[in-house]
């Protein structure tokens, strides 16, 4: 009965019209805010785990691996002007916009757990520049078929101004035509902003499956000087959009950013709507890897009696990704991994693969030889094809580690989120000097020549008595190998490691890097944990392998 219904509503959504209004999901309903917490119409509490569609609708040059003279949209769209006909950039880009997020990406979303998209939309897309601006409907339409599948497939959307008219940061981020944040330097620019929020408020206002309204990317950075001039003006501009959105759609979210990259909270002095959410946005950059403090926001979300939603985060690798969304969904704070796609980049979900010949187009874009048109167009034909989805590479790896399942690799460092006597058990209560210098477990940076491209820059260390504990999600029964990799500080060491209620013990002689797999261990569906106990001597940890394929593994 559930299947024959199933089709039916297939049926029935496939066959309607692309009204935006009309086409909306049987079981999605639209999200508000309720305290801390995001929930829907039927009182539910949703954590939002999803993806950010970049280098879609606003293309970024290092996702291209362009040089400077590509760095942003317009440029980007220059330089293949440049190299192509007239005609064939035209077509390019129609196909690119068509090609790059389809249906069969949202339904790989779905497949894989994630319940939202985030997409970043460049207003230069949808809103002409010049003298005279006009919307441009057929884009519109990409907007509309993105929400579609999404509501077929039961995913929410939020729709995230990343390029506002004029920049609202002044870099390449944003398509800042003159390096400026023009935004809030000129009045015509906001004016502009706000036509463009009241066409998407009025287009999808009666739609559940947008979760809500992420107004500005980003807003002034610091470093430029931009925050220190203009910062001022945030929360009002904020303040007028809302008002003048709400004047249409009084049921969305309004998802505010601080400013500097969106984590300078300061401007939020005041709640300016009943219906707010704030977004933060992590990347830990560091080098050594270092797991950033939330606990600013947790203050504000305290102070502020609102949601606590992170944007964006990724950007690293799967030793980040899966501490940093554990963190977050240990907080209750949902988050968006950023991006779905990249160019010949092995730390995202899908790679495209590139061209033959892809090389002599960015040597151009650093300032080298000319390619020929011939050869330039043979070059973006074939990217239009290798960025569908299902011509991607896949790196399984890397989306277990984002939503913390297994089978994955689990390195050491990223034991619990629930403290002393929870997560792990420490006689030194000094905080660690890497990775996560809030928590006491001692990490140790290894040595250059131990280090992984891909992987941990770090271990653990443990002395006797002392123990950490992990956890990890299954989604099916199965059973696999676990491997161990661990050293021995001193000889005679001896830990246990227990897997659910299993446990085995270990004796170390050798103060060597060593392997030691555990066979035909059984995990079953749902949470799986792990236990790592010294029971004398010391023991260094880094992973355990709980049998995937690991990109850069010996």
């Amino acid at each position: 009965m559930k299947l024959l219904q199933a089709l039916v509503l297939a049926i029935l959504i496939g066959s309607c019209s692309c009204d935006p209004k009309k086409e909306v999901s049987e079981t999605l309903t639209f999200l508000r805010t309720s305290g801390h917490f995001m929930v829907n119409e039927y009182n539910d509490t949703i954590l939002l785990r999803g993806v950010g569609l970049g280098n879609w609708l606003l293309p970024e040059g290092y996702m291209w691996h362009f040089g400077e003279s590509a760095d942003r949209p317009r440029k980007i769209e220059k330089l293949i002007e440049d190299l192509t006909s007239p005609e064939f950039n035209q077509k390019f880009w129609k196909e690119f916009r068509q090609n790059y997020i389809t249906e069969s990406d949202i339904i790989k979303m779905k497949e894989l757990g994630f319940n939202s998209v985030r997409p970043a939309l460049n207003a230069r897309v949808f809103l002409t520049e010049g003298d005279t601006a006009v919307f441009i409907e057929e884009n519109f339409i990409l907007l509309d078929s993105l929400i579609t599948w999404c509501g077929r497939h039961n995913l929410y959307v939020i729709l995230d101004m990343h390029g506002a008219p004029g920049g609202q940061t002044g870099q390449n981020i944003d398509d800042s035509p003159d390096n400026e944040p023009e935004l809030y330097m000129n009045p015509l620019f906001e004016h502009r902003l706000t036509r463009l929020w009241l066409k998407i408020a009025e287009r999808y206002s009666d739609n559940p499956v947008v979760a809500g309204y992420d107004l500005l990317n980003e807003p002034l950075p610091e470093r430029t000087g931009a925050a220190g001039k203009y910062k001022h003006l945030a929360l009002p501009m904020y303040k007028r959009l809302t008002e003048e959105i709400r004047k249409i759609d009084k049921k969305h979210m309004i998802i505010l950013e601080g400013v500097n990259w969106s984590n300078d909270w300061s401007i939020f002095t005041e709640s300016i709507d009943d219906n707010l959410v704030y977004q933060f946005h992590y990347y830990c950059w560091n080098v050594p890897d270092n797991l950033n403090d939330i606990s600013t926001y947790l203050k504000y979300r305290e102070k502020l009696n609102a949601p606590v939603w992170v944007g964006e985060t990724g950007e690293k690798n799967p030793s980040i990704y899966f501490a940093t969304t554990q963190y977050f969904e240990e907080n209750n704070i949902g988050w968006a991994y950023w991006p779905w796609k990249k160019i010949d980049n092995r730390q995202v979900i899908f790679s495209v693969k590139p061209p033959e010949n892809y090389d002599k187009i960015l040597d151009y874009s650093r300032g080298g030889e000319k390619p020929s048109p011939e050869l330039a167009e043979l070059v973006f034909t074939q990217l239009l094809e290798n960025i569908k989805v299902e011509n991607c590479d896949f790196l399984e790896h890397v989306s277990q580690s984002i939503l913390c399942r297994i089978p994955a690799r689990i390195y050491a460092v990223n034991y619990g989120h629930e403290g002393s006597g929870v997560s792990y058990q420490v006689n030194d209560t000094v905080n660690a000097l890497y990775y996560r210098k809030n928590e006491p477990v001692k990490t140790v940076l290894l040595a250059e020549s131990e280090r992984r491209r891909r992987g941990s820059e770090q271990a653990i260390l443990l002395n006797k008595g002392e123990w950490t504990f992990y956890s990890a999600d299954a989604i099916s029964d199965f059973t696999s190998n676990l491997t161990l990799k661990v050293k021995a500080e001193n000889a005679d060491s001896r830990f246990r490691i227990s897997i659910n209620a299993n446990s085995q013990e270990f004796s170390l002689r050798d103060t060597s890097w060593t392997e030691l797999t555990i066979e035909n261990q059984q995990f079953p569906a749902g949470k799986n944990t792990f236990k790592t106990e010294v029971l004398n001597g010391k023991v260094m940890f880094l992973h355990f392998d709980v049998n995937i394929p690991v990109e850069g593994s010996e």
